[in-house]
Order: C-alpha cells, then sequence, then structure tokens
C-alpha cells in the first residue's frame, strides 16, 4: 500500500486574467535547479503549469523538500493519450480471438448489470461457437457476428438491435461497459493480459493517424498516440518533485502497460482490478474499495469511485471514509482529465486542475464556471474537437444523478452553475 500526504494548500494569489501568482522563493533556495514546463499549451495554461510546478515542486516555498511529496493524479485515456487504450485492447482480443465463452454459456455470469435480452443476444450470436471456458473465434469469419455483439454491447450499450445491455447501476460508481471489459478478462493471467496489451499498444503505435481496422464485419478506430505535452508534464512534475499517478476505468494490467511508455510504474496505476482465483487468473469479479467488498462490482475506477480509489490506494484512508472528500493535506494537488468520469478527483485536487476539453456536459460546466479561480481548460492535443454551439445546459441538465436522472450542476455553495459557452477549442 502507497501512503502519500499532498502538500498543504497554499494561498495563492489569482490575478484578473486567472494567472496563479507563486510568493517568492524561500531564502537558500537559490542552488535549487528550476524544472521548466515545455510549450505547446493553449493561452497561459503553461504559464499556470509552471507556476504550479514553482510553488508546489521541491525548489518553492511549499515544496517538500524530500520528506513528502504533492501528489498529482492524471486520467488516461483521451488525457495522457489520444484514443482509448481499454478500446484498442477489445479490438486486439475481439481480432485474436482471445475472449472466452462464459461458464455454461451463461452471460449473465459476465457482469451482474446484463440485461436477459443482452444475455440472449451474446448466447444466440456466441453460444454455438465455443465450449464453455474456451476461446470464441471472433477473429475469423464465422465468428464475426459473435464479434460484432460484443462490440456492440460494450461499445454502445445496447445490443444490435437496440435494446438495453445494462441495467440498474449506480451512475457515479460505476460505467457496466467499461467494467465489462475488465471482466471479459477471465480466465488469463495478469501477465496474459499484459502480453495483449502489449500487442495492441504496438499495433496502435504503430499505425498511422486516423487509421481504422476491421473487427467483426465492422471497422473500429485503429491508432492510439501520447500527447507529448502530456508526457513533457508528467516527466517535468516528477524531476520536480511530485508524486506522479494515473487513475483509468481501462483494465489495471492494460493500463500499467501504456504508462510505461510516459514513465509512470505499475505500482503508480489506478485501474479497474479483477479478483484472482487461486489459480493466479482473473475472475469476472471486481475488487471494490472504501465500503464496498470485493465481488460486488459496483466501485470501479468512475466519478466518485476514482475519489475512493485514489483516497484508498494513495492516501491510505481505509472503509467508507475513502468514499468521502478528505481534509486538503491528504488530497491530491493537481489533476488532469478529459470527461464526467473525472469530475470528483479533479474537484478533490487544492491548487490547480486541468481539463482537456471534449464537450463533455459536466466537466465543461464545471471548468468554465471556474468559481475558485483553480481550473483551466485545454484543447484536445490531437484533432481539437469544434466550438460547441449551444451552450452547455449546466442550469437544467448538468448533473447526473445515481438513478440516471439529470439535473442541475451545483457549486459547492448549492448555488446552480449557469450554462455556459465553449470558449477553449
Amino acid at each position: 500500500m502507497h501512503r502519500r500526504r499532498a502538500a498543504p494548500l497554499a494561498l495563492m494569489a489569482v490575478t484578473a486574467s486567472g494567472l496563479l501568482l507563486a510568493p517568492p522563493a524561500q531564502a537558500g533556495q537559490a542552488e535549487c535547479p528550476r524544472v521548466t514546463i515545455g510549450a505547446g499549451w493553449y493561452g497561459d495554461n503553461q504559464a499556470r503549469l509552471q507556476r504550479l510546478v514553482d510553488e508546489y515542486g521541491r525548489c518553492g516555498p511549499h515544496g517538500a523538500g524530500g520528506r513528502t511529496k504533492p501528489v498529482a493524479v492524471f486520467d488516461w485515456d483521451n488525457t495522457v493519450v489520444k484514443n482509448d487504450v481499454g478500446d484498442a485492447t477489445m479490438f486486439w482480443l475481439l481480432r485474436n480471438g482471445r475472449l472466452r465463452q462464459p461458464a455454461h454459456g451463461d452471460w449473465t455470469t459476465t457482469s451482474r448489470f446484463l440485461t436477459p435480452a443482452a444475455a440472449g443476444a451474446l448466447a444466440g450470436a456466441c453460444g454455438p461457437l465455443a465450449r464453455p471456458g474456451t476461446p470464441l473465434p471472433t477473429g475469423t469469419p464465422g465468428g464475426a457476428a459473435c464479434a460484432d455483439e460484443i462490440n456492440s454491447v460494450y461499445g454502445t450499450a445496447a445490443t444490435r438491435t437496440g435494446a438495453a445491455a445494462f441495467a440498474g447501476w449506480d451512475r457515479r460508481t460505476t460505467e457496466p461497459s467499461y467494467a465489462w471489459l475488465a471482466q471479459l478478462m477471465r480466465g488469463w493471467t495478469a501477465r496474459e493480459i499484459r502480453g495483449f496489451a502489449a500487442a495492441a499498444r504496438t499495433e496502435n503505435l504503430t499505425a498511422p493517424v486516423g487509421a481504422v481496422q476491421k473487427v467483426g464485419s465492422g471497422t473500429a478506430t485503429g491508432w492510439v498516440r501520447y500527447y507529448d505535452q502530456q508526457k513533457d508534464l508528467v516527466r517535468g512534475l516528477r524531476k520536480a518533485g511530485f508524486d506522479v499517478w494515473i487513475s483509468s476505468a481501462s483494465p489495471q494490467p492494460v493500463v500499467e502497460v501504456w504508462a510505461e511508455g510516459a514513465g509512470i510504474d505499475a505500482d503508480h496505476v489506478i485501474g479497474i482490478r479483477n479478483t484472482t482465483g487461486r489459480d493466479g487468473k482473473f475472475t469476472a469479479r471486481l475488487q471494490g474499495c472504501g465500503s464496498v467488498r470485493d465481488g460486488a462490482d459496483t466501485m470501479i475506477t468512475y466519478i466518485d469511485g476514482k475519489r475512493c480509489w485514489i483516497n484508498q490506494e494513495i492516501f491510505g484512508v481505509r472503509g467508507a471514509a475513502a468514499e468521502k472528500v478528505q481534509p486538503a493535506s491528504r488530497r491530491q494537488v493537481f489533476a488532469a482529465g478529459d470527461s464526467d468520469t473525472d469530475i470528483s478527483f479533479l474537484r478533490d485536487a487544492t491548487a490547480l486542475r486541468l481539463v482537456v476539453n471534449r464537450n463533455k456536459n459536466e466537466l465543461m460546466c464545471r471548468a468554465y464556471d471556474n468559481s475558485d479561480g483553480r481550473w483551466i481548460v485545454n484543447p484536445m492535443f490531437i484533432e481539437p474537437k469544434k466550438q460547441k454551439a449551444a451552450p452547455y445546459p449546466c442550469a437544467t441538465a448538468g448533473y447526473v444523478d445515481r438513478d440516471g436522472t439529470t439535473g442541475p450542476a451545483l457549486r459547492d455553495d448549492r448555488s446552480v452553475i449557469p450554462d455556459q459557452a465553449d470558449s477553449v477549442f
């Protein structure tokens, strides 16, 4: 278990333009080498990130001096890389026939949230192709319909005929289609999954930007790229003495493989984690967090679940307390994300929050509202999205509750965030 304590929140002045101003360096720090953040950022984001490093790095007035380290946490997919490494791995598994027929041909054993309609569709498309526990030939012409059904359930949360594939989950702590990828890895060891992910990584980094690949009878995205600016930021933060982590809603061994390319070790990755049988192979059940027991499958690294896993794995908070916002001294100083799945751990960051704009409602409502002056927004570094024509519906539908109902996004003081125009693209 890794226990880290974030540096205390400093009182930082904010100019009219939103620039964070660090106090003068403390005496005796002149010999400390300054870490410089590289170029390629939007607006004054590079300057804001530089001041974060100057303020909280080992050379700054609130630097740890080697005794404790300020924590920085990054989401992975579409935050540090362009495209989704979970998707890349799923497509590789389907193309190479590495997913197994479930026990007794019963697809409900793969996810407690799978609907009868989805289980029936999967059994109809995949049932005749392989014995229980053996790999499905989804990379062959005869297995194309099975690959298509699996890919539809995974990618659209619906069957090929449009029936809902999942039901009954908490929208703030899990996403069953994300979890399903990890659950479909049952029967393989972590080492084997890392091998599959490494093969997918090589293919997707080698493929040209914009490439597609054949999956089943259709096509899917076939390329991934690291964002140079984010790799540089990770490198700079680590050099300045930050304790840098990844929190991702892709499977643990998959993110471990990709994070190595950004200089982050496996023990600083928090992904979706399977339970493991006595034979060392993954089961279809997932590890729990906070008050949620292993096998309940209801608390993955997703929205409030990311908060729980960060509190548990980085700061050593145990039990139900891990599900709650912690004191500032036990929270990350910096966080970066691109989606509503990241909103809770971004809000928990005490100094600066970097948002990569992918037009996600709740995230952009809070980032553009910027009620405490600690949010910065950057367009996607590769193929940035165009400006969203309509304002984000913050005041009416900026928040999705646990049961899937929508409502206004609220500030910490419970006031309603007004609709926000898209201004960074």
